[in-house]
């Protein structure tokens, strides 16, 4: 029997074996880098990562939510708020008493309970339901006490607001129910343990095991991921100090580091693997793997972080630090899999080469070939690809039909779990005090208080509103607000309406009969505004990224024809994930709680999609592209293209499926949409598109597939993702 190393020898192409026989390009030279000082690689990346965890642990992070968005009404309402009012006002948090024996049964155990909470850290004011008749329900059984914080819910710690949950709970009989709700009590209590990150992970492993039979092989791929999450999060962390990163950033990176971590080492290992079968050494299977894997996943790369960066225009401050930090972590995976995999690679790639002949030989014995499926596959599609092509887009169509009538907004706490205090708190608010309780407008009157009083007045009598407190006036006179109670809950349409009918129908009116500024603002309207502003910018910055992507795809494949196929059709796969989306969550399906879908997910969710499905399409184009170029067969191109990448393509969609529907599992509602959206589009963009749509399209195409006009041809620079030609 002959040795592993004489196994490789016979499978080499003809010709001399070694360095020298191909010219090494620049990720061919640095995975030789990585290789020669493999310790030293390891290292560095071990004290990086373990610098950036000791430095972020030690200054700690400092998270925080800006959804301010300059030019809306809500904002200017805000901004005049804080100009008359009082800017050092801080949030609330309300404790909630239902008895169904009437609130005043309860009297001697609610008062010394609100004194203690009173002299707490964090509480500016405590204000008592047995001082405020508006605080008490009609009936008498459900009351709410106002804990005004010392700061907004973003500065008060939320240990603080954990004490006042206990003690306020603390005196809780089977006869009176004590609730604590509002946003600092939502962001208090206890979260699940990570369990989407840990089914993420162990999914991700199991796949690999079955795609290598090797835990060795499969640990690489993941353990390059691991590092550069590692590496992301203490980074992001640091950054929360200079740059505003919302607190709801941290299990956002993890899910899409870990995704996308794996996918790029797994696309580079695949290659690897390729090359060894090819009969290349250890090392130069890494060269060459690198240069070209490697020079698909840094274009694929900068794809993402080009569509991530492209939220920045949308100008709202927290989706800027998500795209900040998202953009931050793409980049890191991308050099651990450039630099800190081919480290791993040389250290194990004997091993690995034993392995994988191995496997080929027990392959061979029972007369099997690598790719045949995916070949039959192709061959079939060949045969018929105007109805595939049919049957895909149709099918895509059919699930993106819902997205037309799919509703924008923010979570509130009537979309938490049912077993939190928030969600309780807020149920029996809206029970004692109507729907709209829970998400009061707050008009602002700029002038006297005679036009404070006929605004008030006015509103009063709107179609739409439950109730509206007196004139409020402020500490210098010259403003007044007036809370509006609408007859509908802070979701509801009927509210998105009601916000229109004052802006556009009541208060142009009560401005010249007046002579004051009448603005609506409050969380409701602020979130409405938020909502509006970024469907009306989202077409802009899909054309951009659309178009920037589909221009570095004519660079790469000289063509025409494949960057307006990839435009479309990954436009199709997340429209489709979307519509998934609007189902689950707008429309209740399958259980779930229904309501708005959360303002910032459709951006996001298209930046990433559309970033890792050029993953998938420049790994599979540039795959035909090399067979093309070597044989000038369209068919047997597309057959062999699908061939090579087809199982890499469909084990990396499956990993970043569990990686990403695991936060399905999470409470938080908005990771839920964002998982279900990302798993949803990469399923549909590997199995449908990839393995169905694209051969029927380049089927059709033909040799026009790569038809680039003569004079566009002179003037494009030349950009390859193919290694260099032997000399």
């Amino acid at each position: 029997m002959s040795s592993p190393r004489g196994s490789a020898a016979s499978l080499a192409p003809p010709g001399p074996q070694g360095g020298t026989s191909t010219p090494v390009g620049r990720f061919g030279a640095l995975a030789g880098w990585a290789q020669r000082h493999r310790w030293a690689a390891l290292v560095l990346w071990v004290a990086v990562v373990a610098a950036i965890t000791l430095g972020s642990t030690a200054a700690g992070a400092a998270y925080k939510n800006d959804f301010s968005l300059p030019g809306t009404g809500s904002q200017a309402a805000t901004d005049l708020f804080k100009k008359h009012g009082s800017d050092q006002a801080g949030d609330s948090v309300e404790i909630v008493f239902k008895d169904a024996a009437g609130i005043k049964s309860a009297k001697a155990g609610i008062e010394p309970m609100l004194a203690e909470v009173k002299g707490m850290a964090g509480v500016a004011d405590v204000r008592s339901p047995f001082s405020d008749a508006s605080a008490v329900s009609e009936d008498g059984t459900i009351a709410y006490a106002s804990v005004t914080l010392d700061g907004k819910t973003e500065e008060v710690p939320k240990e603080d607001v954990a004490r006042i949950i206990d003690t306020a709970q603390s005196i809780a009989t089977e006869r009176l129910q004590v609730e604590v709700g509002g946003e600092a009590a939502r962001n208090a209590e206890d979260k699940a343990a990570p369990t989407a990150e840990l089914t993420g992970i162990v999914a991700a492993l199991v796949i690999l095991v079955l795609l290598f039979g090797s835990l060795l092989a499969a640990s690489l791929p993941l353990i390059t991921a691991l590092f550069a999450v590692g590496g992301a999060l203490g980074l992001i962390a640091l950054a929360s100090h200079v740059f505003t990163v919302a607190d709801f950033t941290p299990p956002i990176l993890m899910l899409v580091g870990l995704g996308v971590g794996v996918d790029y080492a797994l696309l580079i290992f695949y290659r690897y693997r390729h090359e060894l079968l090819a009969g290349a050494r250890p090392t130069e299977a890494g060269r060459k793997a690198l240069d070209s894997a490697g020079r698909t996943v840094f274009f694929a790369g900068c794809t993402v972080i080009v569509a991530l960066l492209g939220l920045v225009a949308l100008g709202l401050g927290s989706l800027q630090g998500i795209a900040l930090a998202v953009a931050i972590t793409v980049l890191i995976t991308m050099a651990a899999s450039l630099v800190l995999l081919p480290a791993l690679l040389a250290l194990f790639g004997r091993r690995i080469q034993r392995h994988v002949l191995k496997q080929r030989a027990k392959a061979t014995t029972k007369g099997k070939t690598e790719g045949d499926r995916w070949r039959a596959m192709a061959r079939a599609v060949q045969r018929r690809p105007i109805p595939t092509l049919l049957v895909g887009v149709i099918a895509l169509l059919a699930l993106s039909a819902p997205v037309l009538g799919m509703r924008l907004g923010f979570a509130d706490s009537g979309n938490d779990p049912e077993k939190t205090t928030s969600r309780h708190a807020y149920d029996l608010l809206a029970e004692g005090f109507g729907p709209g309780f829970n998400g009061p407008l707050v008009v602002l009157v700029k002038g006297d208080q005679e036009a404070g009083q006929a605004v008030r007045a006015k509103i009063a009598t709107t179609v739409g509103v439950a109730d509206a407190s007196p004139a409020l006036p402020s500490a210098d006179g010259a403003l007044s607000t007036v809370f509006v109670y609408p007859t509908t809950s802070p979701q509801d349409e009927g509210t998105v309406d009601l916000v229109h009918r004052l802006r556009d129908d009541v208060a142009p009116p009560l401005e010249d009969t007046t002579g004051a500024e009448v603005l609506v603002g409050g969380a409701t309207a602020a979130s409405q505004d938020v909502s509006e502003t970024l469907a009306a910018r989202l077409p802009l910055f899909v054309a951009v990224v659309v178009g920037v992507s589909s221009l570095l795809l004519l660079l790469v494949f000289r063509s025409i024809w494949i960057p307006v196929k990839a435009a479309i059709l990954n436009l199709l796969s997340i429209s489709a994930a979307m519509g998934v989306v609007t189902l689950v969550f707008q429309y209740g399906w399958f259980g779930a709680q229904s309501g708005p879908i959360e303002a910032f997910i459709p951006a996001l969710i298209f930046a990433i999609v559309f970033g890792l499905s050029m993953d998938y399409e420049v790994f599979l184009i540039s795959r035909i592209h090399e067979e093309w170029t070597r044989t000038k067969d369209p068919s047997q191109s597309v057959r062999e293209g699908l061939a090579s990448t087809g199982k890499v393509i469909t084990a990396a969609a499956a990993i970043m499926m569990f990686v990403f529907g695991a936060f399905v599992l999470s409470d938080d509602r908005m990771l839920q949409q964002f998982g279900l959206g990302l798993a949803v589009a990469i399923l549909l963009d590997a199995v449908v598109i990839r393995c169905l749509i694209v051969p029927a399209v380049m089927q059709m195409l033909g040799k026009w597939a790569w038809w680039l006009p003569a004079p566009l041809a002179r003037k494009l620079p030349k950009v390859s993702l193919e290694r260099p030609e032997h000399s």
